[in-house]
């Protein structure tokens, strides 16, 4: 429809939500592109190489602050200040100091491309978690901390991108599990646990043919160990790749703090006892290091 458009905060031709951040496409034409972007505090989020030269994505910040680093530079940029990207190289790492709502525009459409590659595993993710009730917002959580020590190691913005994604789909494969395994108000026999050890897999084959499929060996290694004791390859130490490493850690201690219908979660305290007592064991007993200093800093768990 051609002429003048008039519209408010609720006026968007399509809007898509990814977990604490969303996405509304309120304008689009000759190829450009317009959109609100909303991130919660504390979310990291992430620009990414466009696949086009031609492309340049343009943020005007409406409300809140964002950090990203420059050069080796932190940067702070706060309301009514404003960034571009174009014939970017590499992929760009921010952080919502506060509430952000963002003024997007591309020069290309990306708005498709964004929400179709997410929102499939986003809606499967969901599934897998709905399938069981007892771990609600566990992906999540398992983010946040797997985040918090990819930061920690000063990875590459791409690595931190493929740990933030992996967490957050780790279970994706429990989709295939059967519900009265899920959702078991007992302990599991042998076969029922073996059900269980096969969504790893599982999950890696639901990402390998699409935009994520580099995230398929780290879903594919979250439960492996250490010592060679983990599922579903058997792998020991560095064979280990370092994404599922960090991951293994934050799983664990979401799900040991979790109540369960045969057993009360384990407090913090506890859960964090409990992975150091394994640390090079079943974990990196440098990367429970850096968690346990993470729980201490954060919210003084010891």
């Amino acid at each position: 429809m051609d002429g003048l458009h008039v519209g408010n905060d609720d006026t968007f031709i399509e809007k898509f939500i990814q977990g604490e951040t969303n996405l509304s496409l309120i304008a689009r034409g000759d190829g450009a592109e317009i959109m609100i972007q909303n991130i919660k505090k504390n979310i990291h989020f992430f620009i990414e190489p466009g696949e086009s030269n031609e492309l340049m994505e343009f943020f005007y910040i409406l409300e809140g602050k964002i950090t990203f680093k420059i050069d080796g530079e932190k940067k702070i940029l706060s309301k009514n200040e404003y960034f571009y990207v174009h014939e970017l190289k590499d992929t760009i790492k921010l952080k919502a100091l506060e509430d952000v709502k963002l003024l997007y525009i591309t020069t290309k459409p990306v708005f498709h491309y964004l929400s179709e590659n997410i929102n499939d595993l986003i809606s499967l993710s969901k599934k897998s978690q709905e399938k069981d009730m007892y771990t609600h917002n566990h992906g999540y959580r398992v983010q946040q901390y797997s985040i918090e020590i990819a930061n920690r190691l000063s990875l590459s913005d791409d690595m931190v991108e493929r740990i933030a994604y992996a967490s957050l789909f780790h279970d994706i494969g429990k989709i295939n599990v059967p519900d009265e395994i899920l959702k078991k108000p007992s302990s599991l026999t042998k076969e029922e646990f073996d059900e269980i050890k096969k969504h790893p897999a599982d999950g890696a084959k639901l990402v390998e043919k699409t935009y994520f499929k580099e995230l398929s060996r780290v879903i594919n290694e979250h439960h492996e160990k250490i010592d060679g004791s983990g599922y579903p390859q058997g792998l020991k130490g560095e064979e280990i790749c370092l994404e599922a490493r960090i991951i293994s850690i934050a799983d664990s201690f979401d799900a040991m703090t979790s109540d369960r219908p045969y057993r009360e979660g384990m407090t913090p305290s506890q859960a964090l006892s409990e992975i150091k007592k394994y640390a090079g064991i079943h974990y990196d007993k440098k990367l429970v290091k850096i968690f346990a200093d993470i729980l201490y800093k954060n919210e003084g768990i010891e």
